[in-house]
């Protein structure tokens, strides 16, 4: 019996497949219309993902930071003739690579339109993907319920600040958060707590 969708509807379905001994989240991202779809990194278990990815057209695999926990199966996925992409601050941090993705830039899967959004503070080139057209926030190991990611500094700990306070935190409340391990959160939900978060500090 098919997985139910992680979210879907008229147009778009998302799944979200864990994977690897940190239980990293990957999102497979299909616009219904075209059949085209793409990969939120390729995190581990290749031998899972790349018939998923066959199955779903995946042509791009977008990668939110250079962790080796996100890019176990790039060079696999790269081999099966996808192209991985990554923020420039993060790419020698892969194994190989395909295209860079710069802020702001826009990508696109079928009819759909994916937006870049530089965040820092993770990794110096951290990225999350808003979903144009609906409330969709992918947020990589920038943000999770409860709070920003790991930080290695007092330094990248003001960086993550500032790119949650800049960039993810002003998005319309009910926008939905898949992060790149464990639940689901909403902006509105985090938004309140940034003061808390930047208080505990690093």
């Amino acid at each position: 019996m098919p997985r139910p969708a992680h979210f879907e509807d008229a147009r778009l379905r998302i799944d979200k497949i864990v994977v690897g001994p940190y239980e990293n989240n990957v999102f497979v991202l299909r616009d219904k219309s075209t059949g085209e779809g793409l990969i939120i990194d390729a995190a581990n278990e290749h031998d899972l993902l790349i018939p998923v990815a066959r199955a779903a057209n995946v042509r791009r695999v977008l990668t939110t930071h250079g962790h080796w926990d996100h890019i176990q199966a790039v060079t696999a996925a790269r081999e099966a003739g996808i192209d991985v992409g990554v923020g420039p601050a993060d790419a020698g941090m892969l194994p190989g690579y395909d295209f860079v993705v710069a802020d702001e830039d826009v990508i696109e899967v079928g009819d759909l339109r994916l937006h870049a959004l530089h965040t820092p503070g993770h990794t110096p080139g951290s990225v999350c993907f808003t979903l144009e057209g609906w409330p969709i926030l992918f947020s990589g190991d920038t943000l999770f319920p409860g709070g920003p990611g790991a930080t290695q500094s007092p330094r990248d700990f003001g960086e993550i600040i500032r790119s949650l306070d800049n960039r993810l935190l002003p998005l319309p409340e009910e926008t939905l958060v898949l992060p790149g391990h464990g639940l689901d959160t909403t902006i509105g939900t985090e938004r309140p707590h940034l003061g808390e978060w930047a208080e505990r500090g690093y």
